[in-house]
């Protein structure tokens, strides 16, 4: 490889990287607060927290690789035009075709990466954890309740003790439920019982032959003693039933010849970013263009903006086609094939108006 290929290949690469680690660390950080959130409401279980991060930010991938690489190369090539190396690049008859070579080498395998992602790693990664999270709201042990320990209930409105539980943890002996619901307290308890899940997803210990006692929390005397065969205590909302058949879940493969509108909407919506990435990467060579003394990231945040328009576009049309608004031979087309066209106009363009007005001058 040439020297001056290496040496761009090496500059684009590092702006890239540093791009990415900043985006990752931010978007850990929106995907912890999230999954922390569900734990705290009852909808995840507390012991799915390291599979579900991961899960989660393979999914969001395809939509921080292609920003990663749009800035990377904003930020590398915007940094050779602010040291005046890319005018003394273009002086001696390097223009946007010499530096495809380095370039591509860096964005291809950007752009398989995110393909990979979108199209196989991000549906199997959402599959999973939706499997994952099915089986746990199951179970008592990964939701959280140990034997002969009190759990505080998500919320705080109430502790739950089991005596005894089965390995699977799916039955347990000897239960004492507390319950706080305004002014009023709920005091269950149970020699045996299970884990029950209806079919649209809530979640209910099952108890059978035992008491409740129900009252105010301050004084008073109104009390009341129930002795009952089966009672259901309705445990917080978990996530949302599990579907194999939902389209968001099908691996790509079986989305083709699918004749839903959501399937057709999924098939798009995955086939879409790893272009969108290319036309990105594309576009941000003509935009980091910049005199010397411009402003340093005036040009970052107008690529910045073209890609949240891009992004927000492509969720947008998602939802039209999962409604029926676009037709389903469209697709996501309108969007991608334009964006492409004229990222490739303005990377093969890149200078040639500015030298037509300096000879016309």
């Amino acid at each position: 490889m040439p020297k001056l290929d290496r040496y761009l290949f090496g500059e684009f690469v590092q702006s890239t990287f540093a791009a990415g680690v900043v985006l990752m660390i931010v978007a850990f950080g929106g995907v912890f607060t999230d999954v922390l959130r569900d734990m705290a409401t009852g909808r995840l279980p507390v012991g799915l927290l390291l599979p579900q991060l991961g899960l989660v930010m393979l999914n969001w991938l395809p939509l921080i690789l292609p920003l990663a690489l749009m800035l990377g190369l904003m930020l590398g090539v915007g940094r050779l035009y602010r040291d005046s190396e890319m005018p003394v690049i273009a002086a001696i008859g390097v223009g946007p075709r010499r530096i495809l070579k380095p370039l591509l080498l860096l964005v291809v395998p950007m752009v398989a990466v995110v393909a990979a992602c979108s199209l196989w790693l991000g549906p199997w990664a959402e599959r999973v954890s939706r499997q994952m999270v099915s089986q746990a709201n199951r179970n008592l042990i990964v939701a959280g309740l140990e034997p002969g320990a009190f759990t505080e209930m998500p919320g705080g409105n109430g502790v739950i003790f089991v005596g005894e539980m089965s390995p699977d943890g799916s039955r347990f002996n000897r239960v004492f439920v507390y319950r706080q619901k305004g002014g009023r307290l709920d005091v269950t308890t149970s020699n045996d019982g299970e884990v029950t899940v209806d079919e649209n997803g809530e979640r209910y210990l099952t108890l059978n032959d035992g008491f409740e006692v129900e009252g105010p929390r301050e004084a008073g005397l109104d009390y009341r003693l129930l002795s009952y065969k089966r009672n259901e205590v309705t445990l917080p909302a978990g996530e949302s039933k599990f579907d194999p058949n939902d389209p968001e879940y099908l691996p790509t493969t079986r989305l083709f010849g699918d004749p839903r509108k959501e399937a057709n909407a999924q098939l798009h919506a995955r086939i879409a970013p790893p272009l969108l990435a290319f036309a990105f990467a594309l576009l941000a060579v003509p935009l980091a263009r910049s005199m010397p003394r411009q402003a340093r990231y005036g040009r970052v945040m107008t690529g910045f903006l073209g890609y949240m328009i891009g992004m927000n576009l492509m969720l947008m049309g998602t939802k039209w086609l999962e409604k029926g608004r676009i037709p389903a031979e469209l697709g996501l087309w309108w969007l991608v094939l334009p964006l492409l066209v004229t990222a490739l106009w303005m990377y093969f363009s890149d200078g040639r108006m500015a030298r037509a007005k300096r000879a016309q001058a």
